[in-house]
């Protein structure tokens, strides 16, 4: 190319690196394995999916995970609790807010409210109807939710009710279709009216079955040894957040909004970033947690 031609394409070549970085940038900590839902202008949201049993070779069809994320005069902490791995296991955060608790003063308490454990669960889904993104249709993906959809999933399984008949949600044969319908509610997503369908085979054809069975993905990895920090690194951590240590530029520290789905926190199996996605995943986190208190209350009356 000539100095004459590449002047001529300044405009044509500045075109074509723009449509790259929106390229890469709508791309950025996408994991694949993961499905989300979305809404429309109004907040709402539909989409039918199918909660898939246990990975083979594993025994429970969800996992469960409590993490921390929030701020302090040292920037954000967002870490998975070492609390996953047992609820005796010693966790910084856990120690420093039950101390808070233990105070008697309101506003420790709010600080502990602040930085208290939140919960999500993992699950295997068969994605049956996406009307936003059509193309995740039929595929098999990792779904993140939280305590609201957890306790319709057990619902389902221990009805409250004599005239309902229980259901195993996780089954191929025996279960049903999950009706997920999102509707926005004080700002924020509120699953309440989501259902079950009625009791159908995901899909008519064994071999079909047991090749979407091969397709998922390990829910014990979620909770593995490698996706915990170790206390005395966690420690280090929360010092620094907390304005106790002098500040040390990180690399994973830099934390972006988004999306405004208040779910997207999710474990990164490779590299741990979960840092990126902060902002969507204190909302979530903060929407459908609700025993972190109880558990901070037990810790006070210990």
């Amino acid at each position: 190319m000539s100095f004459a031609d590449l002047k001529r394409k300044s405009q044509t070549n500045f075109d074509f690196l723009q449509k790259e970085l929106e390229k890469s940038s709508s791309n950025k900590n996408v994991d694949e394995r993961f499905w989300k839902p979305e809404v429309d202008a109004s907040g709402n949201g539909y989409a039918v999916i199918r909660f898939l049993p246990a990975p083979e070779g594993e025994t429970l069809p969800w996992a469960k995970l409590y993490s921390h994320a929030f701020q302090g005069p040292g920037g954000w902490y967002i870490e998975n609790s070492r609390t996953t791995l047992d609820r005796n296991e010693k966790d910084p955060v856990g120690e420093v807010n039950r101390r808070l608790w233990n105070s008697g003063n309101e506003g420790d308490k709010d600080v502990v409210r602040r930085q208290k454990r939140k919960l999500s669960y993992y699950a295997n889904i068969y994605v049956v109807k996406d009307p936003t993104n059509p193309q995740n249709e039929g595929g098999v993906f990792l779904y993140k939710f939280g305590k609201k959809i957890f306790d319709k999933l057990m619902e389902a399984m221990q009805p409250e009710f004599e005239d309902e008949s229980p259901i195993n949600p996780f089954d191929f044969w025996q279960g049903a279709n999950f009706k997920l319908k999102i509707v926005k509610k004080d700002g924020y997503w509120n699953y309440d009216k989501s259902e079950f369908d009625k009791v159908s085979p995901v899909l008519d054809d064994d071999d079909a079955l047991e090749a979407l069975w091969k397709k998922q993905y390990s829910l014990a990895a979620v909770t593995a040894a490698d996706q915990f920090k170790s206390y005395d690194d966690l420690q280090k951590r929360l010092k620094y957040v907390l304005g106790q240590r002098p500040p040390a530029r990180r690399v994973d520290e830099e934390v972006s909004d988004e999306d405004n789905s208040r779910g997207s926190f999710q474990p990164n199996f490779e590299s741990r970033k979960a840092e990126e996605t902060v902002t969507a995943a204190v909302a979530s986190a903060s929407s459908e947690e609700d025993d972190a208190l109880s558990y901070f209350q037990k810790l006070a009356n210990e």
